[in-house]
């Protein structure tokens, strides 16, 4: 089984040593890694591994049964060998554009929850735009920039944001409802990984987060479409902070 180093608040590093458990001419495992597997609506990291005569570029990260498959893109020289050390590197910017887009996203839908009692039915962040899925909603031009000026006065208070494991029987106390889709998270994970956003938010994710809201820029809400009955879709993009 794959340790997920970044859980439950290290979202910041990007180069580290680990151990191969597993390589195929597909992908490597290792014994533990901060590449950020495909998941909760944010995209798999990328970058590269490297070993004594080796090389891999890692085009996705998949979670399979416990263990993280780092799927080759390229590969030069010799497939390494199980037990041997490799360093890694992940694409930096890249996942620092996808961690402020998902803490976006919280702010948001907290927003859009608050103001409006519409739940966030789904979302997707990539690196230079988001979207966000809601529902029960029918939002007009003055509710989206209502919307977008809301969240961008929480970045502006550049709230603190912590990541931790909480038991989950407090989290289903704690969290609002119609903030998260607990339901759809098995039993069986417990502690939950949760991020707060000081007094705004609550929610347990474990997607990659800034540190403090002012991290993340500014909200431009770009278009707003019907995706079915009472369900928008908002889309958004970010400016440098």
């Amino acid at each position: 089984m794959t340790e997920l180093l970044y859980l439950p608040d290290d979202d910041r590093t990007t180069q580290f040593s680990a151990t191969v458990a597993e390589a195929t001419d597909e992908y490597l495992v290792l014994d533990g890694t901060y590449f950020y597997p495909e998941g909760g609506g944010q995209p798999a990291d990328r970058g590269v591994i490297e070993w004594e005569g080796g090389r891999a570029t890692i085009g996705d990260v998949r979670k399979d049964h416990g263990d993280v498959h780092h799927v080759i893109g390229s590969l030069e020289g010799q497939l390494p060998a199980a037990g041997d050390g490799v360093e890694a590197e992940i694409d930096a910017e890249r996942r620092h554009r996808l961690t402020r887009m998902h803490t976006a996203q919280h702010v948001v839908s907290r927003v859009v929850l608050d103001e409006y009692g519409a739940t966030t039915a789904g979302n997707q962040v990539y690196p230079d735009r988001s979207r966000i899925d809601f529902e029960p909603a029918s939002f007009d031009e003055p509710d989206l920039r209502r919307i977008e000026e809301l969240s961008n006065d929480a970045i502006d208070r550049d709230l603190r944001v912590t990541k931790e494991n909480r038991p989950r029987d407090a989290v289903e106390r704690e969290v609002d409802e119609g903030r998260a889709l607990l339901g759809l998270i098995p039993d069986s994970v417990d502690p939950l990984r949760v991020v707060q956003i000081e007094d705004f938010d609550t929610c347990p994710c474990g997607g990659t987060h800034v540190n403090s809201l002012g991290e993340i820029g500014r909200v431009r809400i770009t278009d707003c479409s019907s995706k079915g009955d009472q369900v928008q879709r908002i889309e958004f993009e970010l400016s440098e902070p």
